[in-house]
């Protein structure tokens, strides 16, 4: 079977994983894109339940996101360790292109990048400890565009030097496609197993046409030859599509599982990260499907900390927020809809299916300042439920989608997510619920990232010294049902 079904096991924002096995432990990043911190990196066991070290990139020293472009910034990183030291290579679209972060400890602190030279994306790293015709070298590899109006790239090579961190030799094409025409070969990644070099790769760009190719060669810079039975993973249909981007690890055990990306339809949580069982036939890797069911743990933040998984849009240079009181927002000029660094903290959409609310003390001091509830796919695509000097807006962009006068003092803020609806409402600390207003918001589809929920405040455009204090951030998920054939399948699937 090549089919994927069930829930993700690192769901929301969690697209083109790598991952790497040290012992008995595992380590994932994906990709972050225009958000900060950069490259979250995720610590697991058994592949399945999974708990967020931090980020490779954390400083802003480390990563300039200014001006940086919906879907753009960081993409598709790859994690491998060699002789005690963990090495993670990206590219920053549109930026100075790819590079390299070390560190001893996946939890950090990481290196400076080391900027490595060539050009194109979705960079991996190939340590060739076990050569049958060389001497153990290391390897880059990344897709470059030939022609983008065509979706024609190429996978390339040069040998990498780990202790200077920097590309040397000639370079090396490797693979084109799998057939002619084929559209948006990337995401290479290589192994060597059982003597031979595989090469494992996605084509067809990453959307329902995504799929997972397979080549194989005597030696590390080729000739490569194609399965016969390419695609190894074809393009998927429901419950999940758009499979792809995948990487190979090797259990303790010596079984093998495969970390892709993949997308449940029917709301803005976008690409995730899935588990498949892989086994051989003749040499060549056999996707299977792995059920999981992604735990369902309600969210109550009360700020003592920030935790990990709050981001910002592009790199801050300073903080604009405190914790220990709950969150206190600082108000600033920057608005979203800007390519800035607004007042906003953000954290993924994890379930089509939830209720998210938060409770906002904030009295705005002069027009234009403004705070409240965030529901932000990127610059261009966002809804937001904001007290104002007029009362509780509520914001697609510019255009104001609803309002009404509300009282001052504390207020509660609440959006009730089922698929692409969403509906706003709002109430007093201890009052009951009104609702204001339900959207439609199909206009939040994703491209390469996906919605984020969180909290935001601004000053439009004026110097304010103004704060607003939220005092805690809630997700809680509805009863989850099931239709029995996805059930049975469930009960039938093999265990991680």
């Amino acid at each position: 079977m090549t089919a994927l079904f069930g829930d993700p096991v690192l769901p929301g924002f969690r697209p083109d994983p790598s991952v790497c096995r040290v012992g008995a432990d595992y380590y994932l990043v994906t990709s972050s894109f225009e958000w900060f911190p950069g490259l979250p990196v995720f610590h697991s066991r058994d592949l399945v339940n999974w708990r967020r070290l931090g980020s490779a990139l954390d400083r802003p020293s480390q990563l300039d996101l200014d001006g940086c472009a919906p879907s753009r910034g960081l993409f598709a990183p790859t994690i491998r360790h060699h002789d005690g030291v963990f090495h993670l290579v990206c590219t920053l679209m549109d930026g100075p292109g790819h590079f390299v972060v070390t560190a001893t400890d996946p939890a950090g602190p990481w290196s400076e990048p080391q900027w490595l030279e060539g050009d194109g994306f979705d960079p991996s790293l190939f340590f060739d400890d076990r050569p049958k015709d060389g001497d153990g070298r290391a390897w880059f590899t990344a897709a470059r565009v030939l022609d983008e109006a065509a979706g024609r790239t190429e996978i390339w090579m040069r040998e990498y030097l780990p202790r200077e961190r920097r590309l040397t030799g000639p370079e090396y094409v490797l693979w084109s496609g799998s057939r002619p025409g084929a559209r948006w070969s990337e995401a290479p990644h290589l192994y060597r197993i059982d003597g031979t070099c595989l090469l494992l790769t996605a084509e067809g760009g990453t959307g329902v046409d995504h799929r997972v190719v397979a080549a194989r060669a005597d030696h590390v810079t080729g000739p490569y030859e194609g399965a016969p039975g390419n695609p190894v993973l074809p393009p998927a249909t429901c419950p999940v599509t758009c499979t792809g981007h995948a990487d190979l690890v090797q259990t303790p055990h010596g079984d093998w599982r495969a970390v892709l990306l993949g997308v449940r339809p029917g709301s803005a949580i976008g690409r995730e990260t899935f588990l498949s069982r892989v086994t051989w036939s003749d040499g060549w890797p056999v996707f299977s499907p792995v059920g999981h069911t992604s735990p369902r743990h309600r969210l109550h933040d009360d700020f003592a900390a920030l935790s990990a998984d709050w981001s910002t849009l592009r790199t801050p240079r300073a903080p604009f927020w405190t914790t220990g009181d709950g969150l206190r927002l600082r108000l600033r000029p920057e608005r979203l809809g800007e390519r800035t660094v607004p007042s906003l903290l953000a954290r993924p959409q994890e379930q089509h299916d939830c209720d998210v609310s938060t409770e906002l003390h904030f009295t705005p001091a002069a027009p234009g300042e403004q705070a409240g509830l965030a529901v932000v796919l990127d610059d261009d695509a966002h809804l937001l439920l904001l007290r104002t000097t007029e009362g509780l807006v509520l914001r697609h962009g510019p255009d104001v989608l609803a309002d009404v006068p509300v009282p001052p003092g504390p207020l509660r803020l609440g959006v009730r997510i089922r698929g692409f609806s969403h509906s706003f409402r709002h109430a007093a600390p201890d009052g009951a619920w009104q609702d204001l207003a339900a959207v439609e918001a199909t206009f939040l589809t994703p491209l390469f990232t996906s919605v984020q929920l969180g909290v935001y405040a601004t000053s439009a455009g004026r110097p304010s010294t103004n704060r607003a204090r939220f005092t805690w951030f809630d997700v809680t998920y509805p009863h989850r049902r099931e239709p029995a054939g996805q059930q049975r399948r469930r009960r039938a699937a093999p265990a991680a």
